[in-house]
């Protein structure tokens, strides 16, 4: 018994102690406030304005706000200050860091080192190297945008986010935040369009305020918040796990008795070892200037959750990205390993990451700068109605595009399944907001004096909402909560720079019809308030379709859905297709964020990649099943049989009828889980056969899924039946209580 690897695993565990790790401290042996080491690593623009000559700053801002190139003179200057930075730090390499269509980040190190004219050995870095680099970019997914024997791409610097330095054992490395573009500049990273639709969003939204008689706004920028969910498994139970290993999630597990059905763990006590690990997360995410603010325990065990302050869209993703990978760095330190996938465990709560949505308006004198935040006064209450208006306008139109941007493997099996959003998009307002919008609806008359009648519809009271008397609705995908839109759907191991991308579109497309609109009908005549709560008004009644307040898991509101007309696109890669639809492609093309070129690659990105991991899935089962699940099932077949050969051997009137059910039961699941094991593979031959991926997808997604979910009620049917002694996996009992 003491030589199952299971055993020995749970044995090592219980010798674990929370490890400690060295906090920083000033000269007098004080640990030092967060405030005083917060981005020590980093060097942002601000940062530079010290060590900048006026004028080089001066255009660097502008590059940042506009997107400007910078000539070679304050190109040189700007690296000139990162060089003596980073070398002041001990650093040695440098490199461009982007997000790919891989759902992780890129880097390749070069070192400063170089040689003179003499051949002596100096430190070097130039303009042109901080601002561009050229990695091989024939073995990043492209879509088909290219040949794979093309393989010149570019990563260009994006000055808006901060550069940093990653530690790690042996030395350090200074990283850009980059785009990834091809040789004929097309997107081939996850980055370029973020930025591109946050330009759009920016322009949209000032020409709606200047419309609206807001003259003072400068620039709009998405701001984001994404919340991040985790689970942490002992490192040694995860190593005996092949299929966390190749897939991040359990394909079977037999049920434990305890789950998270008592309701104990959500903001429980944190365990020493997680807050340990929690802790050193956060002096490593600090000393990056990612400005974690929330920690706890999430609602099942095992899990916890990690929540940021608002920052612009594209650091936001930036940091999300590093907050990702500098988990999992954290963890195995403390003998942890991190899962993202958004369903590890059957039976309890999956993953989500919650992506808090607002804009922030930039400029002189401009009052409430958050656009989603109610005023103190009506015409500032009619500005938000205004952009209430234009995001309800805008998820109605594209929310099967907003389905498609979290779409993938892992968030099928926790969309709808009574803990996350379903896959049918909606926007919940709360009680309060609800009431002003159906009195909005109601047809009053705006003409004579609009402030007055906003006055009288009680509108003027938008500032009671607030995130304490505005009710969560955890069900909803999109939910107004205070002063924030909240994409519950996003999945937890994804990026969110795609899914900011195409809230920013929907958004900047009906700001831009919204912005025209409002101009000729203040050019007819109309007064500016007046014409704007029209406006507000009648798309208010248009978009009412996508607005519900209730229970999103109930049955009755998919029935409701459908007749609503809303689509509920249940499976990835029919939510995929709507990338490639008419209204997708216009919205994208049309607003110069991705080309249709570039949007048929992201189509074909996404549906390969979904074929790719559920293919890994379906291989993993396999393996699994012929190695860890059916020799054990023998064996406790064959000792079960000599026992009731035995028993009857010795007193031939011995009843075995219970034992004898016992073997039949074994013997019948493991002849069921052979025959669907080999349905499974003939399943795989078959998709093999067909070059179109998104007919691969769509039978996997059916027959694949089906299969996978008959093969795994064998398997955890035997993990109850075979001797404990037996079973060679770690379970979910030990998996996720044992830490």
């Amino acid at each position: 018994m003491s030589m199952n690897p299971r055993f020995q695993a749970i044995v090592q565990i219980e010798s674990r102690h929370p490890r400690k790790f060295e906090q920083p401290r000033n000269e007098r042996g004080q640990s030092l406030r967060v405030s005083e080491y917060f981005g020590s690593n980093t060097l942002s623009p601000e940062a530079m304005k010290e060590k900048l000559p006026r004028e080089v700053y001066q255009k660097l801002i502008v590059s940042i706000e506009t997107g400007k190139k910078l000539e070679r003179e304050s190109a040189n200057a700007i690296a000139q200050v990162v060089q003596d930075w980073a070398l002041e730090k001990g650093v040695t390499h440098f490199c461009h860091w982007f997000q790919p269509q891989t759902g992780l980040t890129a880097e390749k190190h070069d070192a400063f080192l170089t040689f003179d004219d003499h051949g002596h050995a100096i430190d070097k870095f130039s303009g042109s190297q901080l601002i561009q680099s050229e990695p091989d970019a024939s073995s990043f997914p492209s879509g088909g945008m290219r040949t794979t024997f093309e393989a010149r791409g570019y990563t260009a610097w994006d000055p808006s986010s901060p550069i940093f330095i990653i530690e790690s054992t042996n030395g350090k490395t200074l990283c850009i935040p980059s785009v990834f573009i091809s040789y004929h500049g097309d997107a081939l990273d996850e980055k370029t369009p973020l930025l591109r639709s946050m330009e759009v969003l920016s322009k949209n939204a000032i020409e709606l305020l200047n419309a609206m008689g807001d003259k003072n706004a400068k620039r709009v920028v998405p701001t984001v918040g994404p919340e991040q969910e985790y689970f942490l498994v002992d490192r040694l139970l995860y190593k005996l796990r092949p299929d966390l290993i190749m897939t991040g999630r359990t394909l079977f597990g037999g049920q434990p008795p305890r789950g998270q059905q008592l309701e104990d763990h959500y903001f429980g006590s944190i365990p020493s070892r997680v807050l340990s690990f929690m802790q050193e997360l956060e002096f490593e995410l600090y000393r990056l200037g990612v400005p974690a603010k929330t920690r706890h325990n999430e609602v099942a065990p095992s899990q916890f959750e990690m929540a940021p302050i608002f920052e612009e869209a594209n650091v936001a993703a930036d940091h999300n990205q590093i907050v990702m990978e500098v988990m999992r760095r954290v963890a195995t330190r403390h003998n942890f390993t991190l899962l993202l996938h958004e369903k590890p465990f059957a039976g309890i709560n999956g993953s989500g990451k919650h992506c808090n949505w607002s804009m922030a308006v930039v400029g002189d004198g401009v009052e409430d700068s958050n656009l989603l935040e109610p005023g103190k006064t009506p015409h500032q209450n009619i500005r938000f109605l205004m952009m209430l208006a234009a995001v309800l306008k805008g998820v109605h139109r594209h929310a099967a595009l907003m389905r498609a941007a979290i779409a993938m493997p892992g968030n099928d099996h926790r969309l709808g399944a009574n803990e996350a959003p379903p896959a049918i998009i909606s926007a919940f307002l709360g009680q309060q907001l609800t009431e002003i919008c159906d009195k909005l609806e109601s047809g009053v008359n705006f003409e004579k004096d609009p402030e007055e009648a906003v006055i009288r519809l009680g509108v003027s009271k938008i500032p009671s909402i607030s995130k304490d008397n505005t009710d969560r609705n955890r069900t909803s995908p999109f939910a107004f909560t205070g002063n924030k839109f909240e994409f519950r759907a996003v999945g937890s191991s994804m990026p969110i720079s795609f899914p900011v991308t195409v809230v920013n579109a929907a958004v900047a497309e009906a700001m831009g019809e919204l912005a025209e609109a409002l101009k000729q009908r203040i050019k007819s005549g109309k007064k500016a308030d007046s014409a704007v709560l029209e406006l507000v008004r009648e798309t208010l009644v248009e978009t009412k379709k996508v607005r519900f307040e209730g229970n999103n898991y109930a049955e009755e509101w998919v029935k409701e859905a459908a007749r609503r007309e809303l689509p509920n696109l249940r499976k990835a890669p029919e939510a995929i297709e709507a990338l490639v639809s008419a209204p997708a492609m216009k919205l994208f093309s049309g607003l110069g964020i991705l080309s249709e070129a570039e949007v048929r690659s992201r189509h074909h990105v996404m549906i390969e990649r979904y074929v790719k991991m559920l293919s890994i899935e379906v291989e993993m089962l396999g393996s699994m099943i012929d190695t860890y699940v059916i020799p054990p099932a023998v064996r406790e077949q064959q000792e079960l049989a000599s026992s009731i050969r035995a028993l009857q051997e010795v007193d031939k009137s011995a009843s075995v009828t219970e034992q004898v059910k016992r073997l039949k039961d074994i013997s019948g699941r493991i002849n069921s889980l052979i025959s669907k094991r080999q349905a499974l593979a003939a399943l795989m031959s078959r998709i093999a056969g067909f070059s179109d991926e998104s007919e691969k997808a769509r039978l996997l997604s059916s027959e694949g899924v089906t299969l996978m979910q008959d093969v795994r009620s064998d398997a955890d049917r035997l993990e109850e039946l075979v001797s404990d002694e037996y079973w060679p996996l770690p379970k979910y009992r030990e998996m996720l209580f044992i830490s």
